[in-house]
């Protein structure tokens, strides 16, 4: 399995990419990952924090965002919800929580 940092900056790469093909430029401001583990699987859960100027693009990406969407070489995101979002005139943030599991 990829651990720590790798499956992190993997996940960022497919979110920022997907962002940008829905025209919003997204950047990350905190990222933390813990392992996680069931009888049958291992992977991480994310917490991602991030924002972006305000723009429909970006309102649009975040009520879209899908797991399917966001290719993981050697893992499957299984889960990604938006857990928050705080939308000001110039600037949106938002925190993203995300489930890997690691391919076998």
């Amino acid at each position: 399995m990829k651990r720590g940092p790798g499956v992190v900056a993997l996940l960022e790469r497919a979110l920022s990419n997907s962002a940008g093909r829905s025209g919003a430029s997204i950047a990350f401001t905190d990222s933390h990952a813990t392992e996680w583990h069931s009888a049958t699987f291992s992977g991480m859960r994310h917490e991602i924090a991030g924002g972006a100027p305000t723009s429909a693009a970006l309102d649009q990406w975040l009520a879209g965002l899908r797991e399917d969407t966001l290719p993981i070489l050697g893992h499957l995101v299984a889960d990604i919800a938006v857990a928050s979002v705080h939308r000001a005139p110039a600037r949106t943030s938002f925190r993203l929580e995300a489930l890997t599991v690691a391919e076998s």
